[in-house]
């Protein structure tokens, strides 16, 4: 019996968030055009900067490892992999969630907003630039590969200087992340009153 219970409450909860996320965007239309533009296309927006990110840690890793080969194809992928992680990335923790009504605290949505520009747009291209450096390293012979035990304190040590100059934009990524969330949990919250509105008057 409790079991019946339990599906009948995930199944009315899952129709009540289906409805609340028809609500929302139903009113999407009567936001001013700023808002509209800044809610829809505001991830592509940080998954653009993600791939420069991406292409800058690629540049750096290929300068410290002397790597002057593939560079198109070295390119493609840190410019590509970063912008679609950071725009999935974003829309699962944040925008989704806001046309949900499954989050609603302002604080929580600038920190997941934070979170979403450093990891995906600063840590996630200057961990996938590595690799993708190191193995045309080992390939073309341009730095000499350490052996198996020391690959770990190899990695660190290259990574140092990358680090370094990726500062600036892990602390931009951080910021424009922030403001981009705090912008869509603003219009979330003109929806929300939109589409309670539309309820008191039905009522």
């Amino acid at each position: 019996m409790s079991e019946m219970t339990s599906k009948d409450d995930s199944v009315d909860k899952t129709l009540l968030r289906v409805s609340f996320y028809e609500m929302m965007l139903g009113n999407f239309d009567r936001l001013p055009e700023t808002d509209k533009k800044v809610f829809t296309h505001g991830p592509f927006y940080l998954g653009a900067n993600s791939a420069l990110a991406g292409l800058i840690a690629n540049s750096f890793y290929r300068r410290v490892l002397n790597v002057a080969q593939a560079r198109i194809a070295s390119s493609l992928p840190m410019a590509v992999l970063p912008f679609v992680t950071t725009v999935i990335l974003y829309d699962a923790a944040i925008k989704n969630p806001l046309l949900y009504g499954d989050i609603n605290c302002p604080t929580c949505v600038l920190l997941r907003g934070a979170v979403v520009g450093v990891f995906g747009g600063g840590l996630y291209p200057i961990l996938l630039a590595l690799p993708v450096n190191a193995s045309l390293a080992a390939r073309y012979n341009t730095t000499p590969m350490p052996e198996k035990g020391n690959i770990f304190r190899f990695f660190m040590d290259i990574s140092k200087p990358v680090l370094r100059k990726m500062r600036v934009v892990l602390v931009f990524q951080a910021i424009f992340g922030t403001y981009l969330s705090s912008r869509h949990f603003d219009t979330y919250v003109s929806l929300a009153k939109m589409t309670l509105g539309d309820e008191e008057l039905k009522d």
